[in-house]
């Protein structure tokens, strides 16, 4: 049977900009996602404690205004300052809604907890968020790995630093006739990661001398009380298309893509989560919502594993930059 999709590079994307900024040292960064020409958005929330700036926007009740970025960053709350740079990047380049008074830029915002790798002291700020932006706005970065916001992420945290491995930012997109579909995620899960095309183990929680894989699900099962698992986790991600669907129907396409973290994320959506998914609509190509919330999951998935197999690094690497490894 011929495929109906072609995997397809960021810069063929319609009407989406991606731009990227780190602190090296601090291992934390800033991903933005810029849509030149407005973004109907949606979202889905499905972890217990997320970190989020303006999300009410998505919301089918709040006014139909077209969003100009979505920021993915590190940082936990502390890192949502990032999208005051991001507005004023927006500002100084003439975008945003036009209140009569001044330019206000609709910018929505999810942050990653990543304080346990590279530096707890060191957060994104509105410096780092003016650079991604201006970035973004110049060109369009489709990487995988361990850049932007994705620089700090781990998974596999039920007991601390000390036997989690590094993930990252993972990107993918298809096309399927004239409709387009991509998907941008940052994996820094609680739980393990798995190849849904495989059902193997691709990262997450090691034994305790790092030689092997251990599995969460089980070791959740022989604890007696759970342990404090707040400092560490979140997935964070945006399927973005060009199909031409109302906010509501792209909340909807974003309920739809959270199969993709419950394929390749276990345990998922925890309270010790912050999952959530942005849905963009950035054009108005004819489509069936059934259609486009299934390739939705698919581009997610599809992105969630790049986002491990291009972010592993040496153990050695990875051990120097762990803080609280209890």
């Amino acid at each position: 049977m011929p495929e109906i999709t072609t995997e397809i590079t960021a810069d063929q994307m319609i009407n989406l900009r991606i731009g990227h900024a780190v602190l090296d040292e601090a291992k934390t960064g800033v991903t933005v996602l810029y849509f030149p020409e407005g973004a109907k958005v949606g979202c889905d929330i499905s972890g217990g404690g997320p970190a989020s700036r303006e999300t009410p926007l998505t919301m089918p009740l709040t006014a139909d205004n077209p969003i100009n970025a979505i920021v993915l960053s590190g940082g936990s709350a502390y890192g949502l300052a990032a999208s005051d740079g991001v507005m004023r990047c927006l500002e100084n380049h003439g975008i945003g809604y036009d209140t009569g008074a001044a330019l206000v830029p609709l910018v929505c915002q999810s942050c990653i907890y990543d304080l346990g790798y590279g530096s707890a002291a060191v957060r994104p700020d509105a410096s780092l968020g003016e650079t991604a932006c201006e970035r973004a706005l110049a060109d369009t970065d489709g990487g995988s790995g361990n850049i932007g916001g994705g620089i700090g992420a781990t998974v596999g945290k039920l007991f601390g630093m000390g036997r989690a491995m590094k993930a990252g930012l993972g990107f993918y997109a298809i096309q399927a006739g004239p409709l387009q579909m991509a998907a941008l995620v940052i994996v820094n899960a609680l739980g393990d990661i798995y190849d849904p095309a495989t059902g193997q183990k691709m990262a997450g929680l090691t034994d305790e001398n790092r030689t092997g894989f251990a599995d969460t699900r089980q070791e959740f099962a022989k604890l007696a009380a759970i342990q404090n698992t707040f400092t560490g986790n979140t997935t964070i991600g945006a399927v973005i298309t060009n199909a031409g669907l109302s906010k509501a129907e792209m909340g909807k396409v974003a309920s739809m893509a959270r199969s993709a973290y419950g394929r390749c994320i276990n345990p998922v959506g925890t309270l010790a989560d912050g999952d959530t998914i942005y849905a963009a609509g950035v054009g108005h190509i004819p489509a069936d919502i059934n259609l486009v919330g299934t390739l939705a999951a698919e581009v997610m998935a599809a992105a969630i594993r790049k986002a491990v197999l291009f972010s592993q690094i040496p153990d050695s690497e990875y051990l120097q930059y762990i803080r609280g490894s209890a």
